[in-house]
């Protein structure tokens, strides 16, 4: 995946440009909050995060998490290793009751797996994350991280609720989207009424030094940190109750990580490299995604590296990651609300 390397910058010209106001201005908020850094970086140098019961949803398993990286810890680049990750995830959705089916569109195959809801008039929520690699990286942060919470979502999130919940794990992403943009041009995919799609691609890694956190040397503003202590969620502008619902107070509470949420207007028309992920092809089919991350090579100096592997991610970062994943789906899960953006009055 090329990732969001001038992620900060664009999106600052682009709101500019839309909005006349500098993104990370501390003015009068607007009706809609529609970016805010959820919790205070916390200045520590490694955190500890603590999942103790600050919100209703269940708590993610660490051993689970961490297991699910191990199993994963080779490079899924070629058909037979990609075939290989396949295996382990279709067998790992059967234990959790799924009944995972394989979507073969060419170039690859997406594995697809569903529950319903218990009411059918709310939709389904969909939860997303490739599972491909570039040659000659095992990707453990990019992105067998974003497939592990997927596999703690479906373990966790397994009862009816009333939002149906679709798991896609997405192939070759990293040549070009391929897998996402099959997938959303097949009609009944996205005739499910579904509501809205939450993506991973990499949500393990942090770093605790002050300047490790990368921006481009041009950027106009103050960032909001220097370091990288905090989880993006970018999302388009026309479906904020979505962005929103990770903008959850508990995660204060519970010490989980800093959320920082981007709203893109335009689908990205004025910031393209916002694009660059498995979400972006729900944005041209008019369905609201956001795409989670840990900023990628904005960050990290294993993106796209051999040395990408589970003993180079930050274990509490992903644990965390992780458990506001899971605290989001499950209250979108449990809603029926528009997630489109109401109408200005």
């Amino acid at each position: 995946m090329k990732k969001l390397i001038w992620l900060v910058l664009l999106v600052i010209i682009a709101l500019g440009i839309v909005a006349g106001r500098n993104f990370f201005d501390k003015a009068p908020q607007p009706p809609v909050d529609t970016m805010r850094v959820q919790n205070d970086i916390n200045e520590e140098e490694a955190p500890q995060q603590k999942l103790e019961s600050a919100v209703s949803s269940p708590l993610v398993q660490t051993d689970a998490l961490l297991a699910h990286l191990q199993k994963l810890n080779f490079q899924r680049y070629t058909d037979a290793e990609r075939a290989s990750a396949r295996s382990y995830i279709t067998a790992e959705l059967k234990k959790y009751g799924f009944k995972p089916k394989l979507q073969n569109f060419g170039q690859g195959i997406n594995i697809v797996a569903e529950r319903p809801g218990t009411d059918k008039t709310a939709g389904s929520i969909l939860v997303g994350a490739h599972y491909d690699t570039v040659y000659q990286s095992p990707g453990a942060d990019d992105n067998a991280s974003g497939v592990a919470v997927v596999l703690e979502v479906a373990r966790l999130l397994a009862q009816p609720t009333p939002r149906g919940l679709q798991l896609v794990l997405f192939d070759k992403e990293e040549t070009g989207l391929l897998g996402s943009q099959a997938y959303v041009k097949k009609a009944k995919n996205i005739q499910k009424n579904l509501r809205g799609a939450v993506v991973m691609d990499m949500v393990s890694y942090a770093c605790y030094t002050p300047g490790c956190q990368k921006y481009p040397p041009t950027l106009p503003i103050t960032p909001p940190s220097d370091k990288g202590d905090f989880l993006t969620v970018v999302g388009d502008i026309e479906h904020l109750p979505l962005l929103n619902s990770f903008q959850n107070n508990a995660s204060k509470q519970a010490n989980l990580p800093a959320v920082l949420t981007v709203p893109i207007p335009l689908k990205g028309l004025l910031t393209p490299d916002t694009l660059r992920s498995d979400h972006a092809p729900f944005w041209y089919q008019g369905i609201g995604a956001v795409l989670v991350t840990d900023t990628a090579n904005l960050r990290t100096p294993h993106y796209h590296q051999p040395s990408d592997k589970p003993e180079t991610i930050d274990r509490n970062f992903f644990v965390g990651s992780a458990q506001i994943i899971v605290n989001a789906t499950n209250n979108l899960l449990k809603s029926s609300n528009d997630l489109k953006t109401p109408p200005s009055s």
